[in-house]
C-alpha cells in the first residue's frame, strides 16, 4: 500500500488518462477551448479585481477531481492545473474578459486569501456553511459534495455510528469535515481530542495507512481516488454529509459576485458545468 501513497504525496495523481487527455496540452501547443457564444457579451455589472485584467483564484490543488497539479503547461488550456474547478474558473475568467491566475496553497490559507483580498475568489471543492457565510459571500451552487469515510478493509468501523468508537479521526485542515468531526458529542461530533487535521487529504491517508489514525473523513471524489490507488482501503457505504459546492468572494464584494454568478448560472443553464464534470466523473460515480 505504501509504495502507491508516494504518488499521492507528489500530487501527480489524476482521475484517469481519459480525463487528463481532455485537459492536456503542450505549452504553446495546448488546446484552448473557444468561449461559447452564450457566454459572450453577457450583461455584467461593473466590477473591479485585485489586479487589473486578472481574476486571481485561491485553491488547494490536492483535491482531485476538482483541482490538481499538472505537469508544467500540460493542464487545462495550457495551464499548470487541471480539474473541474479549474475549468469552471477558466470560463469565468474568459467570459469576464480576464486572465485566470491560480494560486495554489493550503486550504485554510486559500480561505484567508479571499478574506484579506489577496485573491478574488476561491474555488477548492468549497462547501457552503453558516460559519463561512459570516466572512465570505457564496455563489450559486454548481455541484454537490458528499463527504465519506475511508477506513482499512479490516476495520471494526463498519458504519458512521461506529466513528464514535474511533480513537482518532483524520481530516483535512479547515474543511467542513474537520469542523463537523471536532464538534462535541453533544453537538453531533466526536470532540477535538479525537480529530487530527492534516494539510491535505493525501497526508491524512498516509497516516491511515501507517496506523496513526482509524479513519479519514473527506469528500467523495478524492476519497475514490485514494482508495483506488491504495489496496486495502475502503469507503463506508453511508454518507457522512451532503453539501453544496460554491465559489466564494470577499464579504460584500457584491459586484464581482453578481458578475461571476451571471456567468456561472449561464454555464449551468446551458449544460457546460455538467459537461465539465462528465469529463472527470463517470455517470455511475455521479449518481
Amino acid at each position: 500500500m505504501k509504495k502507491i501513497i508516494a504518488m499521492l504525496l507528489a500530487l501527480t495523481m489524476v482521475l484517469s488518462m481519459g480525463a487528463l487527455a481532455f485537459a492536456a496540452g503542450d505549452g504553446e501547443d495546448a488546446e484552448v477551448p473557444e468561449l461559447p457564444d452564450y457566454l459572450k457579451d453577457l450583461d455584467l455589472p461593473e466590477f473591479t479585481t485585485i489586479e487589473e485584467g486578472k481574476l486571481i483564484m485561491s485553491t488547494n490543488a490536492q483535491f482531485p477531481p476538482y483541482e490538481m497539479v499538472a505537469d508544467e503547461g500540460k493542464g487545462f488550456a495550457g495551464m499548470d492545473f487541471a480539474g473541474i474547478d479549474v475549468e469552471i474558473a477558466w470560463y469565468l475568467a474568459q467570459a469576464t474578459g480576464l486572465e485566470l491566475v491560480i494560486d495554489d496553497m493550503e486550504f485554510p490559507s486559500a480561505l484567508i486569501a479571499v478574506q484579506e483580498n489577496k485573491s478574488d475568489m476561491m474555488l477548492a471543492g468549497l462547501t457552503y456553511n453558516e460559519e463561512r457565510d459570516e466572512v465570505m459571500d457564496f455563489s450559486t451552487p454548481y455541484a454537490n459534495g458528499v463527504q465519506v469515510v475511508i477506513v482499512p478493509e479490516d476495520s471494526e468501523i463498519e458504519t458512521i455510528d461506529d466513528l464514535a468508537n474511533a480513537e482518532m479521526i483524520g481530516t483535512q485542515s479547515g474543511t467542513t469535515g474537520y469542523i463537523y468531526c471536532s464538534y462535541s458529542p453533544e453537538d453531533g461530533g466526536y470532540g477535538e481530542d479525537h480529530v487530527t487535521a492534516y494539510d491535505n487529504g493525501a497526508t491524512a491517508v498516509q497516516a491511515l495507512l501507517n496506523g496513526q489514525i482509524d479513519a479519514v473523513v473527506i469528500d467523495d471524489g478524492p476519497a475514490k481516488e485514494y482508495v483506488a490507488a491504495n489496496p486495502g482501503l475502503k469507503i463506508l457505504d453511508t454518507e457522512f454529509t451532503n453539501e453544496d459546492y460554491c465559489l466564494a468572494v470577499d464579504q460584500d464584494n457584491t459586484d464581482l459576485l453578481e458578475a461571476l454568478n451571471t456567468v456561472l448560472e449561464t454555464m449551468i443553464e446551458n449544460g457546460l458545468v455538467d459537461e465539465i464534470v462528465s469529463h472527470y466523473v463517470s455517470a455511475d460515480e455521479a449518481e
